[in-house]
Order: structure tokens, then sequence, then C-alpha cells
């Protein structure tokens, strides 16, 4: 077993180590899927506070959330002060950042809605669009067609990407000018009447018991710490799933969540556009 390389000038301990123990990946093939996908994933991810899910030992066993520095947080990652909050909270600047990470067992990158420059006012809101066990995933797809419906008709253009997981998220770009209680309020109001028009298909309220045949519209990812998984960040699920953008025509019912892990995302991103690569230059704010 090799003792370590050196990716992106960041020094990889136990680079055979396997960190998702169904496909055999390893940590170093995890770090060059990161470096691979680098130009697609930053920037989303860069100069953003980020939450990482840590799994140094892999991805079966266990797992800690850390958005904080620490002991064997590596300098790559830098520290940005939040307004409202005492201790600083992490983020990267680049591939080195990425590889770090990784270095540190993250099998999850969470940013949150905002940039280090303007870490007090969101530039996106986030419509998490969770299924009942009982669902299918082309409810999911109709749902999430109907939020960017319903974004449309008010003048608001979304993006969409799958979770690595079962649902959808619909990402609305904001101009960073509005304070977190009112972006929430918008999410908040605009998930409660899609529930209000259609409760045998969609609720507001994250209680288990209810969700019985419908759809958890979670809008509380727009609280500041409330963080959703980036895009093109893996996921510490079974199958090394990552949470991948899509163009909105390819939301059909034939979209099929499990395409999208880290064999495969590197080639199908290169083929392609990147179906988020105009979300910086939407302007656009919330409605008065």
């Amino acid at each position: 077993m090799s003792e370590e390389r050196i990716i992106e000038g960041v020094r990889l301990s136990s680079p055979d180590k396997v960190l998702y123990p169904e496909q055999g990946i390893t940590k170093e093939e995890l770090a060059e899927y990161y470096v691979s996908i680098a130009d697609w994933i930053l920037p989303h991810i860069a100069r953003r506070p980020v939450t990482m899910v840590r799994c140094p030992t892999g991805r079966q066993k266990k797992c800690f959330y850390q958005r904080h520095a620490a002991s064997g947080v590596l300098p790559q990652l830098r520290e940005v002060t939040v307004p409202g909050f005492d201790e600083p909270y992490l983020y990267i600047d680049d591939v080195a950042g990425l590889v770090a990470m990784v270095q540190m067992g993250t099998l999850e990158i969470h940013p949150w809605g905002v940039t280090v420059e303007v870490p007090d006012r969101p530039d996106r809101i986030i419509f998490d669009l969770d299924p009942d066990e009982g669902l299918g995933f082309p409810d999911v797809v109709s749902a999430a067609l109907e939020v960017r419906e319903r974004l449309e008709r008010i003048g608001l253009r979304s993006f969409v990407k799958t979770t690595g997981g079962k649902g959808l998220h619909v990402v609305v770009p904001i101009e960073p000018v509005t304070e977190w209680r009112a972006s929430k309020a918008f999410a908040k109001s605009f998930s409660e009447t899609m529930a209000a028009d259609a409760p045998e298909r969609y609720l507001t309220r994250i209680s288990k018991a209810e969700r019985a045949g419908r759809i958890f519209i979670d809008y509380l990812r727009n609280d500041p710490t409330s963080t959703a998984v980036g895009p093109y960040s893996t996921r510490s699920r079974p199958g090394a799933p990552v949470a991948m953008p899509v163009e909105w025509e390819g939301v059909t019912p034939e979209l099929d969540p499990c395409d999208f892990t880290v064999k495969t995302v590197p080639a199908i991103a290169a083929a392609r556009p990147d179906p988020w690569r105009e979300m910086f230059a939407v302007k656009q704010s919330l409605p008065g």
C-alpha cells in the first residue's frame, strides 16, 4: 500500500484507503474525481462557507459534520467570519482546497447560499423536494416542473439538480441584496401556496407521519446554516452517487439519479455544456 501521494500540492495520506467499499473507490480516486470536475464544481463551491460531511474511515463507518476549524484542518481551508455568528466558518479557494477536503475524509460538500464577500446576503434560494418513500421519481419530476412553472409566472428563472438521493433541488439565483429573513419568508410563502393548492400532493411540515403519499417542500434550507449538498458533490451513500445539475429539458420521468456517480460524472460533464453555466449571468431579485 502506498504511503502517500501529492495531488495539486496536497499531501494525500493512505491514498489506497477504500472510502466506498461497494465500488472499491479509494481516497486517491476520490481526489482525482474532484480534480477532474474542478472547473464545474468550483464556481458553486469556492469562496462560500461550507459544511463538510467527513467519513475518515469510509462511507459505512462513523461520519460527522464539520464547519469550523479544528485540529487536523489543512491550510488549504480558509476561515471567514459571518455577521451574527461568533465562530469563523470554513471555505476553500481552489482545487487544492477540494483535495484537502478529500484528505480529511470529506464525502459530502454542503455550501452556504452566500459568498465570503457578502456573507450575510444569500445569492440563491433552494427548494428541496423530498418525497415520501412510497412515491416514485416521476412524482418528484412533476413537482420540480411545477415549481419551475410557478417561478416563471413571477419572473424568476431557476435551475435544477439531482441530490444523489431520491429528491431534486430547484435553485433560484438572486442578487445578494436580500436578508436571510426575507429570502426564507419568500421560500416559505411560495412553498405553502403550493401545498395549499394541492394538499394531497405536497406539504411543508417536516413530520414523517404526515408525509404519506406526498412530497415535502423543504424551504428550511434557506436559513444561514441550513445548507444543501453542492452541485457535483459526492454523497456518503451506497453507489458513490453525485448531486448532478441537469438541463430542465432532461427533467423527465426517464431521468434516473443513479446514473450520476463518481465513476460516470467526469465523462458526462466533459461531453456536454454545464447545465448551470448561465446561473451567474442571471440577474434577478425577489418580487416585492
